[in-house]
């Protein structure tokens, strides 16, 4: 082990590995997890269009298919996330990664629409790459209960940055696999496709592993069931959880099967769940695929230009998400979140009214690189402000509301490009993302955090 005083172990300190190791077990295999599916996620998102475009399939059914996914993937996620704190968190994850592997499954042996349709809205298949289905809101609330308050903004952070290196790692590797699986004899390129989906079930294999492997830490320590971290954390999966701290059933009729939100959570989420719904329409109405999309059109870029921008963008996104817990633990949650995003809204801002391509590029890397610094220090402020029990709920809730935010935006922006406005979208986006900000800077800046966790243990230690 290194010396307390030695360099490698203040690097890894400052890094927030040291608060990885010691948040256990447990939290590196959620992390693990994530990091996988989000490869899985990566992979498939870069051949979807393209595998149903080899299938024949008109673009008004591939733009359906992307909706209703993402509709299903929303149910889904909001309907597990507000039962997994009794049904026990573990088990939804195996769940959800049960119905990842019959998802890619089906992708990977079919060929029919409506068999692939009902797979996607009914399991779960990222149409975007994005993280719309059961998992994240259930995975954020178990490293907060892992997790204490000078911990958990490390942990979340490289729990965000590994899965973003993930997903860069999965779209290049898609493409190789690709053209690898071409050339080999009897390979076609739909064939390849379906090999890129095998990819898929492997993740989701890898994904029910990992959830069988967590111990009972990972649940929510309901009231009364003693303090954090009693419970041994090699305790499998498969053993009842119906027994509380005193070894004794407790009877079924005393907590509903469905998470319930207080009204006190409820005054201070609301106004956080409006400033997040604005930050998410302004994403939306900018995306990644629409901003590269601008990007061509003003400046008629050759695509393998756009894809060195785009991979840059991808990398430089993922190493800055490593100086979020630094930041946080030095200037607090909320100035982390507000100080790193408001350069990356002002890039956003401006980005229409760049002369030259280098110009452009550069307000892109200013954007990206800056843009999922608060995504790490966020789920700790929710965390920190939610009572433990009502964390998973307010999670799913909250990316729920996120998700259908951003699907809104860029039917806007389809409708400003449409008119030859295009540069608007990203002004309006620009300016919602510093409402957003700024916004969250008066409102949240003084709120008192982890009250509800110090309450707990002062009646823990009362106990």
């Amino acid at each position: 082990m290194l010396p307390p005083t030695s360099l490698g172990r203040r690097l890894l300190q400052g890094s927030g590995l040291l608060s990885v190791s010691a948040a256990g077990r447990d939290a590196a295999l959620i992390i693990l997890t994530r990091s996988c599916r989000m490869f899985a996620y990566g992979a498939s998102s870069l051949v979807l269009a393209l595998f149903f475009a080899a299938l024949g399939f008109p673009d008004a059914r591939i733009g359906a298919f992307m909706t209703l996914t993402l509709l299903g993937d929303v149910a889904l996620s909001l309907a597990l996330s507000l039962i997994a704190d009794r049904a026990g968190r573990r088990r939804t994850l195996l769940f959800g990664s049960a119905l990842m592997v019959v998802s890619g499954a089906v992708f990977a042996l079919c060929e029919n629409f409506w068999v692939l349709l009902a797979a996607a809205v009914v399991g779960v298949i990222s149409a975007t790459g994005g993280d719309f289905g059961p998992f994240r809101a259930i995975e954020e609330s178990m490293l907060a209960e892992l997790t204490g308050p000078d911990t958990r903004a490390d942990v979340l952070v490289w729990y965000v940055t590994l899965a973003s290196l993930a997903t860069a790692i999965g779209t290049e590797a898609s493409g190789r696999i690709v053209e690898a699986l071409r050339a080999r004899d009897g390979w076609t390129l739909l064939s390849a496709y379906h090999g890129v989906f095998g990819l898929y079930v492997v993740a989701g294999v890898v994904n029910m592993a990992c959830a069988a492997m967590l111990s009972a830490r990972c649940e929510l320590r309901w009231s009364g069931e003693g303090e954090r971290g009693q419970g041994p954390e090699t305790e499998p999966l498969l053993r009842g959880d119906a027994e509380n701290g005193d070894g004794k059933e407790e009877p079924k009729s005393r907590r509903s099967w469905v998470a319930r939100i207080s009204p006190e959570t409820l005054t201070v989420v609301g106004p956080l769940v409006f400033l997040l719904m604005l930050d998410s329409y302004s994403d939306g109405m900018t995306s990644f695929s629409l901003t590269t999309y601008f990007m061509d059109t003003k400046f008629r870029l050759s695509k393998s230009a756009l894809g060195d921008i785009i991979s840059a963008s991808y990398l430089l996104a993922s190493l800055s998400n490593i100086f979020a817990g630094p930041l946080a633990r030095s200037i607090g949650l909320v100035r982390t979140m507000v100080f790193t995003h408001v350069p990356s809204s002002m890039a956003v801002l401006l980005f229409p009214l760049a002369p030259s391509v280098p110009l452009m590029v550069a307000l892109l890397l200013v954007r990206l690189g800056l843009n999922n610094m608060d995504q790490g220090p966020r789920a700790a402020l929710i965390a920190a402000v939610v009572r433990p029990a009502e964390r998973t709920a307010v999670l799913g809730i909250i990316s729920m509301l996120r998700t259908l935010a951003s699907a809104a935006g860029p039917t806007m922006t389809g409708l400003l490009a449409g008119g030859d406005r295009f540069w608007i979208a990203f002004v309006v986006a620009g300016a919602l993302r510093l409402v957003y900000d700024f916004g969250l800077f008066i409102m949240f800046l003084n709120v008192k955090l982890y009250k509800h966790e110090k309450q707990e243990e002062s009646e823990a230690q009362q106990a």
